[in-house]
């Protein structure tokens, strides 16, 4: 028999898989954990991705894990942490803490005295058969979303109601202090509603991974924006899978900034399922050091009139590496779509690396489409003419990047955000 990728992992796991399914008693018997099951017999055949898997060619993250994280291991006693530090300044919000995955009700918001929000835990929803659990990624391939459905017993469930328009962001900040864990979130958002959530998360050791997946249902004429915000330790791993399915008229805006990490990999699929439907993805990645960053996206348009809009852009220092691949999908009944995509990057050092590769498949002929990448270095005479009027190098550079991230920076739309990461690149910049 051919040994699989992260073959070590997967014998770990399966140990894992047993006990949880031996502490089940009659819930083994229910519609979720058969998904549950279904995901681990899919992650057995396949395997963790290994270096020529297409989807993680420039990303191996299984050798990764295999070297900085046991899942032999049993999860410690979770405890308090300081998450102070790891707040954004200014930021207005509904905080939800999370500790190593759990939610921390003591350290967060109540959101039951918010009319229209209605949250559960994920261990609370799960078992009541979820309309939601794991229907958009049912035909996912990827073996980390595979793990995550396997293994995700913390979340949340979170239900805002038609019309509802939330007068705050919604932040979940994970915080943890273990090896590993897993994260599960479904978002149900109805008719006419408004709303903004923000993803974050940090660590307080080295070589923690962590896997999240979102499913996120936008119904008709909802209006809704996602930020995933991920500056962590220098050591730590990170997988994350976000699968947005929107309904008619509606309009979806995706915000992704990776600043820090040893190696992240962000999954973002987006289907439209109807006409009139907007989707919106900016992406912003700032990195040093040996940060690898890989950003993959799919737009899928199955409806007509509808249209989407990507701009992805990356500056990379030192020893960093970018990696993005952006798909656009327009079905033949798609007529009358436009589908932009754009990705841009920067080189600051001969070391650094990006790798891009744009996709456009259509399949219909009454289109608007365009897709391209570029990759280069500091404009030299723009530098040139800030020097020659006094300023010095470290400031003259750090003016020409944030003008290259501006455009990205003001699609945020968000005060707080946008001085967060323009203080986060004015610090590396002029160090």
């Amino acid at each position: 028999m051919e040994k699989l990728a992260g073959q070590q992992i997967l014998e770990a796991l399966h140990t894992r898989f047993n006990d949880f399914e031996a502490a089940l008693n009659g819930k083994a018997q229910t519609e979720a954990h058969a998904i549950r099951k279904a995901a681990f017999d899919l992650l057995n055949q396949n395997g963790l991705p290994h270096a020529k898997h297409e989807e993680y060619k420039y990303t191996n993250l299984t050798k990764a894990l295999e070297k900085h994280v046991s899942f032999n291991d049993k999860p410690s006693k979770t405890k308090n942490i300081d998450t102070s530090s790891f707040t954004i300044p200014g930021l207005e919000a509904y905080q939800l803490i999370f500790i190593n995955g759990i939610l921390n009700t003591d350290l967060s918001d109540d959101l039951s005295s918010v009319a229209g929000v209605s949250l559960k835990l994920l261990t609370e929803d799960i078992y009541e058969a979820s309309s939601l659990f794991n229907q958009a990624v049912a035909d996912s391939e990827d073996s980390f979303v595979a793990m995550n459905t396997a293994f995700a017993q913390h979340g949340i469930s979170i239900h805002i109601a038609d019309q509802v328009v939330l007068d705050k962001p919604i932040v979940l900040h994970y915080v943890g202090d273990q090896k590993e864990y897993s994260i599960r979130n479904l978002f149900s958002c109805g008719r006419l509603s408004q709303a903004t959530f923000i993803e974050k998360v940090d660590s307080v050791n080295d070589a923690l991974f962590t896997n999240i997946v979102n499913e996120i249902k936008v119904e008709e004429q909802a209006d809704i924006k996602y930020f995933k915000i991920e500056n962590d330790q220098d050591e730590s791993l990170h997988v994350a899978n976000t699968f947005v399915t929107q309904l008619k008229d509606s309009k979806f805006t995706a915000n992704t900034i990776a600043l820090n990490g040893q190696m992240i990999r962000n999954n973002l699929n987006i289907q439209l399922e109807a006409e009139g439907c907007e989707a919106y993805m900016n992406g912003l990645y700032l990195l040093n050091g040996k940060s690898h960053v890989d950003n993959h996206t799919v737009v899928d348009h199955k409806k007509p009139n509808a249209y989407s809009n990507e701009l992805y852009k990356g500056i990379m220092d030192d020893k960093s590496t970018g990696v993005f691949n952006g798909k656009i999908f327009v079905r033949q009944d798609a007529q009358k779509t436009n589908a932009f995509q754009s990705n841009k990057n920067i080189l600051l050092t001969n070391d650094a690396t990006v790798n891009t590769k744009p996709q456009l498949e259509i399949w219909a002929d009454d289109v608007k489409c365009s897709h391209g990448c570029t990759t280069g270095q500091i404009d030299k005479d723009a530098l040139f003419y800030l020097q020659a009027r006094g300023i010095k190098k470290d400031k003259a550079m750090a003016i020409l990047l944030h003008a290259f991230a501006s455009d990205v920076l003001e699609n945020f739309e968000n005060k707080a955000i946008q001085d967060y990461v323009e203080a986060i690149i004015t610090k590396r910049l002029e160090k």
